[in-house]
């Protein structure tokens, strides 16, 4: 059981369930007491919180993001530095961007331009405010669902004039890092760009421009390497929306978008026009070829490797050099001394490599823990079991992630774990686990939208003997009042024998009190714009001659103005017919009366009829 399950924070933050799990912190849905909402609180791992170091990241990104305020990054509420660290922030409903594309598969370009349009607006404010995220892509960033996207997650983001050192900056997840963030060197705006061109990339191709076995040779290949251009894998994409992509990731950090304004103009004028025809080329962000560097050796360093017996240099003083580039070097003592610049150069160039090895892999591992545990295996024991062994209580949690049907294993038996037995791990010790639904299983259905009882007796005719109980009532703009947000366990999830499955209901669109303006005075068709931005209704509708207000003008209205209503309540109206002094009213001589029409006299009878 989590240590923070039902721990009530501050007197005010009880925590409910835990949501998910980072590199620094775990993050939690709880209810604030105060306020009545739920939040998202983000509490700092309790191995960490004894490294300064990652303190200070953890108090870093609070401090960050307080500054922060935009619809597209996540808000932040509240900030504690006691015991535990945490940070409570927005509860938002959606998935990540990562996730979404893996249900997608290959977006199309104008779902890439939608959301990279928010991603750069979300950017452009955190950079205005001195704010760079270093840690862009597709898992911090989080799609909601009317389809906007917010910027989450700045465990390692900095401000743009804080001190920054080498083992503390080549941070950021290998596929999207930048080439000076892989080097070691100081991030900028321009950082966070190169990271949402890529981003932009993999929304487009389906792909990463830069794969490899390891993170460093990920890193090395952005400092040296081109990716496809993007319709040389999608065809699909518009030519300026390519040039807009690889711009931003240009490797010259110079060669790129300056800000995201910059970048935020060029996909405003695509969005426009998709046929745009951009300032620059694909042959002007690629990196310009530098030809090979001049080497300079000592006289007396080569006189020293020569072999005896062979001609030697002739003397210099100390400190004198022979420039010698590579490709023009030509020995007078014989071809040995071509061979052995070749091998200089090989040796230096490996010396290079090692060194940025070195330094990329010591960036890469952010832990301060270095103990190294293996990961025992928990296969066939029940959680229970596996949560009492020896080499899990003291060091792993076990977490049970659901269940799987087992002919192998008995009904609560562990079938599945990840990270599988016997791997070393030095941090993250978490044991996911499935459980074995035996034999006498099925698969949830789903029931999403369905009215409660309709969906109760749907779920009972699994004939699984599953337990019905309704999880809570929330309010959802999305389904009506009665109706199934979701189920625990959720569509396409085995059920087991006698499992109980809890529903959330919706409790409508929450209602909120709105004041209502005076309308008298407004002509008609201003009053219903107004109705419709405050989510009011009109009633009865009526009309009257009026010497003071011109036709179609608002006279009355039957809920005074400044009067608190509920969203949705209805308003009878009077409107102006105008001034009756205006209706012209025809005299008795200027028309002639209408004759019956079933006789021509006055009884009737066809004949006159004296007076």
């Amino acid at each position: 059981m989590d240590q923070y399950i039902g721990k009530l924070l501050d007197n005010r933050y009880e925590i409910l369930e835990r949501v998910g799990t980072g590199g620094m912190a775990t993050v939690y849905k709880a209810k604030c007491h105060r306020l009545n909402r739920l939040v998202a609180v983000k509490i700092l791992k309790s191995d960490l919180a004894e490294s300064p170091d990652f303190r200070r990241r953890f108090q870093d990104e609070s401090h960050a993001v307080a500054m922060l305020s935009h619809p597209n990054i996540v808000s932040v509420y509240d900030v504690s530095r006691g015991d535990p660290e945490y940070i409570v922030m927005e509860m938002i409903d959606g998935i990540t961007l990562k996730q979404y594309m893996e249900r997608r598969g290959q977006l199309n370009w104008r779902e890439a331009l939608h959301f990279i349009t928010q991603i750069m607006k979300g950017l452009s404010h955190a950079h205005s405010r001195g704010i760079v995220h270093r840690d862009i892509k597709p898992q911090n960033i989080m799609v909601l669902r009317d389809g906007s996207v917010k910027v989450t997650d700045f465990g390692i983001a900095c401000l743009s004039d804080a001190g920054q050192t080498l083992t503390q900056e080549a941070l950021g997840s290998g596929h999207y890092i930048s080439p000076e963030q892989a080097k070691g060197n100081r991030a900028d705006a321009r950082s966070d760009i190169y990271s949402s061109g890529i981003v932009l990339y993999e929304m487009l191709t389906n792909r990463l421009p830069f794969e490899g076995d390891s993170a460093v040779s990920v890193a090395i290949q952005h400092l040296s390497s081109v990716p496809l251009a993007p319709r040389d894998i999608n065809k699909e994409v518009p030519s300026a929306l390519e040039l807009i992509c690889m711009k931003a990731m240009a490797n010259d950090i110079e060669s790129r978008y300056p800000t995201a304004e910059a970048m935020l103009a060029d996909l405003e004028e695509f969005r426009k026009n998709p046929d745009v025809s951009l300032p620059f080329t694909l042959e002007d962000i690629k990196p310009e070829e530098v030809d090979e560097p001049t080497m300079y050796f000592k006289r007396e360093d080569l006189a020293a490797s020569e072999p005896h017996g062979a001609s030697h240099t002739p003397h210099t003083s100390r400190g004198e050099y022979i420039e010698a580039e590579y490709e023009e070097y030509e020995p007078r003592g014989g071809g040995w001394k071509k061979a052995l610049i070749a091998v200089l150069l090989i040796l230096a160039a490996a010396g290079v490599v090692f060194g940025l090895w070195r330094i990329i892999d010591a960036s890469f591992d952010t832990s301060d823990v270095v103990t190294t545990f293996e990961v025992p295996s928990v296969i066939g024991m029940t959680v229970e079991e596996a949560r009492a062994h020896k080499d899990v209580k003291d060091v792993f949690e076990i977490e049970e992630v659901g269940f799987k049907s087992s002919s192998e294993y008995p009904a609560g038996q562990i079938v599945e774990q990840d990270p599988i037995g016997g791997k070393m791990k030095k941090s993250d010790f978490v044991i996911r686990v499935y459980v074995s639904a035996g034999v006498n299983s099925g698969v949830m259905i789903d029931v999403t939208g369905e009215e409660y009882r309709t969906g109760r007796i749907m779920i009972e005719n699994l004939d699984l003997a599953l337990t019905v109980e309704e999880e809570t009532r929330v309010h959802s703009d999305y389904f009506e009042a009665g109706e199934i947000i979701s189920t625990t366990p959720a569509a396409g999830e085995v059920v087991m024998e006698g499992q109980t499955v809890s529903i959330l209901i919706s409790l409508g669109p929450e209602v909120k009190p709105v004041t209502v303006p005076t309308f008298v005075g407004l002509p008609w068709e201003t009053v219903q714009a107004q109705l419709d931005t405050l989510k009011l209704k009109y009633g009865a509708v009526t009309e009257e001659y009026d010497s003071e207000y011109a036709a179609g003008i608002v006279i009355e209205q039957s809920i005074e103005g400044t009067t608190t209503v509920d969203e949705g309540t209805s308003i009878d109206f009077v409107i102006s017919l105008g001034s009756l002094d205006d209706v012209v009213i025809p005299s008795p001589g200027d028309e002639t009366p209408e004759t019956p029409a079933d006789s021509g006299t006055a009884d009737g009878t066809g004949e006159a009829v004296e007076p």
